[in-house]
């Protein structure tokens, strides 16, 4: 059986995950990543593979019945008011829309589809940028997620393949779901880099929160400070990746690639640039080869800023997977931004991948910022560098 380098995993359905035309979470980000990729010959019909939807047994490697049943019950009009909010429905983060439990499961299978891929030799490297809803509890739904793909995905991989998963969540927002899902295991390491809960949702991912009974050390949290730009990012995520990577050592690398960390995302309050998302996929990748064979499946997750930051920073991870980070010398494609001008309406499409040193935001409390986050980092480190 040959191998391929990278395998993109779509499935043209996955667009029907949208809740409304006004809601922050769009399908539009995906269709404008694809496009760009293929824009740049960068995305082949080779590369791409098409999931079929979740199972219900799937699902239940997660979530509960009840939850399930509610889900696919709301998504026909079936459950009243009162029910939904039982299950995190209805509300203005998620609210019902037709067919919820399709799209949703869509979703999930595209996650565990990619998971296959990788686990079963077809390829070393798998995208599913369609992916990485972090926030949906066994029983709940929560910010803007229904199903939890990735926590679901990651079971498939302990029931069917027994492989160590580290999970590294980039995403503004903790990524809460997945790391109450494997609080207690010691099997799967969870790491997120996140803005602080004080300011915004969900409100969690505190230093203290390291894992329970067997779990305890792998679950790491860097909560960054408001205002938070390039340098201390990544500074923070590199030494935090890194020696979780020395201290769990794991079969398989699943990263979630939330955009929302960039000064233009209208939900955040962090102030990177496009270059904190050139650099987070190289080490991921680099660390991937250096401790799991290349095993890397990565999904997408939040980003709110659907014309200036998803794409770009989604296309620069199957970049890097397929080593042509070279693409970043050179101009945005003309003929991409041409046929997305009337869609952003008042939105400039950016013509460069990486953005001039003048238009960084000025921070007046760079120093101190920087300071919290290196006490942060270095308090969320002890543990496992106490037992590395």
């Amino acid at each position: 059986m040959k191998t391929s380098h990278a395998t993109f995993v779509l499935n043209e359905q996955q667009l029907q995950y949208k809740f409304n035309e006004n809601h922050p979470f769009s399908p539009l980000r995906l269709e404008m990543t694809v496009d760009l990729l293929r824009s740049l010959d960068t995305l082949s019909s080779a590369q791409l593979v098409h999931p079929a939807s979740a199972t219900d047994e799937d699902l239940l490697l997660f979530h509960d019945p009840d939850f399930v049943e509610a889900v696919t019950l709301a998504g026909h009009g079936k459950m009243s008011d009162g029910s939904l909010n039982k299950y995190g429905l209805g509300t203005e983060d998620t609210p019902v829309f037709y067919n919820m439990h399709e799209a949703s499961a869509q979703l999930v299978g595209g996650t565990i589809q990619a998971a296959r891929e990788v686990m079963e030799g077809r390829t070393l490297h798998a995208a599913h940028l369609g992916g990485g809803l972090h926030h949906g509890f066994r029983g709940k739904a929560s910010g803007f997620c229904v199903y939890n793909d990735t926590a679901i995905a990651i079971h498939y991989i302990r029931k069917h393949y027994d492989a160590r998963v580290l999970y590294i969540d980039t995403d503004a927002h903790h990524g809460d779901g997945v790391q109450w899902a494997f609080y207690d295991d010691p099997n799967v390491m969870t790491v997120s880099i996140h803005e602080t809960g004080r300011y915004l949702f969900p409100g969690t991912g505190a230093i203290t929160e390291k894992g329970n009974g067997y779990g305890y050390g792998y679950s790491l949290n860097i909560p960054l400070d408001a205002f938070t730009e390039d340098e201390s990012f990544l500074h923070c995520y590199e030494t935090a990746v890194s020696e979780a990577c020395a201290f769990f050592k794991p079969d398989l690398i699943l990263t979630q690639n939330g955009a929302d960390a960039h000064h233009f995302d209208p939900l955040t309050h962090l102030s990177t640039t496009m270059r904190t998302f050139h650099k987070i996929p190289k080490l991921a990748h680099r660390l991937a080869h250096e401790y799991c064979e290349g095993r890397w499946v990565a999904v997408g997750g939040g980003g709110y800023d659907w014309f200036r930051v998803v794409p770009l920073a989604w296309s620069l991870v199957w970049l890097e997977m397929n080593e042509r980070m070279d693409v970043v010398n050179e101009p945005i494609p003309s003929k991409w931004r041409d046929r997305w001008k009337q869609a952003a309406k008042s939105y400039t499409l950016p013509s460069t991948w990486l953005e001039r040193e003048a238009d960084h935001p000025h921070i007046p409390r760079r120093e101190a910022i920087n300071e919290k986050n290196g006490n942060t980092l270095e308090k969320a480190l002890y543990y496992i560098r106490e037992n590395t």
